[in-house]
């Protein structure tokens, strides 16, 4: 039984791919997090920021998401740039950073080999995901990185992809009244190859803050 509904438990034995290859990392690298990484953030969040999966040097290393490796940098620089955040980030979790009014979490908690998580793995992740987004009692918004957290966070929410198709920069109302804005994710890939630029993530922030007095969901439509 898990000991959280929004965490999975330090050894989570659900996707065997993702416990083998954690077993490989705790063994090369037994100083690193190697477990699956729970979200972090302000629990009064009107935001969530939901992104694909810790990176091996990165969130599974640390245990913070978005922490270690190239991905966060622009995510964090981007936060304190719209007064998201509070203190300076300097890739660690015991760096004294602060979010405000923001929580982060990923479609998948554990890290996937090449970053790529099956499917499988992340229908199977999704519970989590869900139960994350529902404890969050001031939510209105959720910004998704990339198609594989958006589609993951449609599903948690309750809407249908057909209807809610992944784009850079759109705006979509899901069944509950709660705004998703996608993203390109912040990967090294995306903001080498100018497929993802600052001004362009900035902008993807200001269309969620846009949305940030939308109506709160009902205690009806949160259950």
């Amino acid at each position: 039984m898990d000991a959280h509904p929004a965490e999975p438990p330090h050894d989570c034995p659900r996707c065997p791919r993702l416990v083998d290859y954690r077993a490989v990392n705790r063994g090369a690298h037994p100083d690193w997090w190697n477990a699956p990484v729970r979200g972090w953030g302000d629990p009064a969040a009107w935001l969530c920021v939901v992104g694909l999966a810790p990176g091996v040097t990165g969130a599974n290393r640390t245990g913070r998401p978005f922490t270690g490796d190239h991905a966060g940098l622009l995510l964090y620089a981007t936060l304190a740039r719209f007064g998201l955040s509070r203190g300076t980030f300097d890739a660690r979790p015991d760096d004294g950073l602060a979010l405000d009014g923001v929580f982060i979490s990923n479609a998948v908690r554990c890290v996937p080999p090449e970053n790529k998580p099956t499917p499988a793995e992340v229908h199977t992740c999704r519970p989590f995901l869900a139960a994350q987004l529902a404890m969050l009692p001031n939510l209105r918004v959720v910004l998704a990185l990339g198609a594989i957290a958006h589609q993951s966070a449609v599903k948690a929410l309750g809407g249908r992809l057909p209807k809610l198709p992944f784009a850079h920069g759109a705006v979509h109302r899901v069944p509950s009244g709660l705004v998703l804005v996608d993203s390109y994710h912040c990967s090294r890939y995306n903001t080498n190859t100018g497929r993802l630029t600052p001004a362009m993530f900035e902008a993807a922030f200001a269309a969620a803050l846009a949305q940030r007095d939308v109506q709160p969901r009902s205690a009806t439509t949160r259950d």
